[in-house]
């Protein structure tokens, strides 16, 4: 069913059982590059705007509540089969595209991009979490989200925290594999952010991937909370760093 985003036409649908979000530039790049918002459609979404006005597709799979589980990626698999199928079925997008994952997203990028690396053209994460046990579980020094967690435990299908605590599986256990494949990565810190504790989630991502030396870069805003993402007014450098992994 068409729609219309910020002046561009889209589709809308339903693949896997999960409704999908599919907005179209008036003029596509050769070879239909995209970018993928797990969450938040339409929030802070000033780096979306710009790179469909230069030529991006631009996918929304709902997989809310969620939180980067398994079935979650099973969701997301079977979009991008979906969204790369050349024949009339499909939308014939690249084969590699960019993630564009805001807060709780950076669970469901970063697992996604850890089970499909070869997918993944880059990932921009901003005041990501990077493991559910710092959020929502709340087991760090962050404030957590009790009615989050129970739906995370649920998704998860974990019978209690002492379940969840031993899970190994979240990306900071295993950002490893995004560093191997070298894929590029930008965060975007907020550090005062009140919600999502940086020293748990994007600052052990960063570690991890400059002890590495897989490509990496950072944007800090000092003083900057959880909200608003982005760089309001200015996505330039954000928009930037996908365009120019994306035509390499």
């Amino acid at each position: 069913m068409p729609f219309a985003w910020r002046g561009f036409s889209g589709v809308e649908g339903e693949v896997d059982g999960r409704a999908m979000k599919v907005v179209v530039p008036t003029s596509p790049l050769p070879g239909k590059p995209w970018a993928w918002r797990p969450e938040f459609f339409n929030a802070f979404a000033d780096v979306d705007e710009q790179l469909v006005a230069r030529g991006f597709h631009l996918v929304y799979l709902d997989v809310v509540d969620h939180y980067g589980c398994p079935k979650a990626i099973a969701h997301g698999d079977a979009a991008y089969r979906f969204l790369t199928d050349n024949s009339p079925q499909g939308f014939g997008l690249a084969p590699k595209f960019a993630f564009v994952a805001l807060s709780r997203a950076g669970l469901f990028a970063y697992n996604y991009a850890i089970a499909f690396p070869e997918r993944v053209a880059c990932i921009y994460a901003d005041n990501p979490v990077a493991d559910f046990k710092s959020w929502p579980a709340g087991f760090g020094s962050g404030p957590g989200s009790a009615g989050d967690w129970k739906k995370c435990l649920s998704v998860y299908g974990f019978s209690n925290d002492e379940e969840a605590r031993a899970y190994p599986n979240n990306p900071v256990d295993r950002i490893g594999v995004i560093a191997s494949a070298r894929i590029p990565v930008l965060q975007v810190i907020g550090d005062a952010d009140e919600t999502v504790p940086v020293s748990e989630n994007a600052l052990r991502i960063a570690a991890s991937l400059r002890a590495a030396g897989s490509p990496y870069e950072e944007i800090v805003k000092p003083g900057g909370l959880h909200h608003p993402h982005g760089l309001p007014g200015n996505p330039g450098r954000i928009v930037e760093f996908i365009e120019r992994v994306c035509r390499s």
